[in-house]
């Protein structure tokens, strides 16, 4: 399954949008950014992080919660790309060791993917500060267009 994005992330010069971080010519969209990416599928992480390649963003990776628990520490992400089922912890326990310092709307900004679709898992992971809930198969660019959107950044798909 090819998760790639058909085009290349891009930000614009929007005046209009004055709350949107927009890149300096010669910088990356997401320079200065963190992204910790983390998911037990390596597939899934290799994609994710080719089409955030271009970006300018430091992006870590994690395949178990554990791991991930550690890097929010360490790492201290502004945004974190959450898969729900991963060994040794899942995505809901590492929100649970988050939440007494992590509010919706606030750093670091949280987008938990799955293929469950249980409206009460959903429920729970924004009770816990999820941003947004996506599901896998997850379209790219839906996913990009949502970090970069957390991030303050416009996302443009240019298609060649």
């Amino acid at each position: 399954m090819d998760f790639r994005p058909a085009g290349i992330p891009l930000a614009h010069d929007t005046p209009e949008l004055e709350s949107t971080l927009v890149s300096e010519p010669g910088t990356k969209p997401l320079d200065g950014k963190k992204i910790l990416l983390v998911d037990d599928d390596p597939d899934i992480i290799a994609t994710i992080q080719a089409s955030l390649s271009g970006s300018g963003a430091d992006i870590r990776t994690a395949s178990d919660g554990n791991r991930a628990s550690d890097l929010v520490v360490s790492f201290q992400p502004d945004l974190m790309i959450l898969d729900m089922m991963l060994p040794k912890r899942s995505g809901f326990l590492i929100l649970e060791r988050m939440r007494p310092k992590k509010e919706k709307g606030q750093k670091p900004f949280v987008i938990m993917i799955t293929a469950n679709e249980g409206r009460r898992h959903e429920a729970y992971a924004r009770n816990l500060g999820v941003d947004e809930y996506l599901l896998k198969p997850l379209r790219m660019d839906k996913l990009l267009s949502t970090a970069y959107g957390l991030l303050g950044v416009e996302y443009n798909v240019q298609e060649y």
